[in-house]
């Protein structure tokens, strides 16, 4: 019973281990790039609310 008990606490500690491990990898990654090399053009609202005449 023991044993039992045992491999199930490693069980979850190696998983703890490594969510841990892909999370830490995943933070290191960094942002992906952008697929064109300049930022798109911003766009202006065109358009009013109900408090601007």
């Amino acid at each position: 019973m023991l044993r039992r008990i045992a491999a199930r606490y490693s069980r979850g500690f190696g998983a703890a281990v490594i969510a841990v491990a892909a999370l830490v990898t995943a933070a290191n990654a960094g942002p992906a790039r952008a697929a064109e090399p300049h930022p798109a053009a911003q766009t202006q609202h065109i358009g009013g609310s109900a408090a601007t005449p």
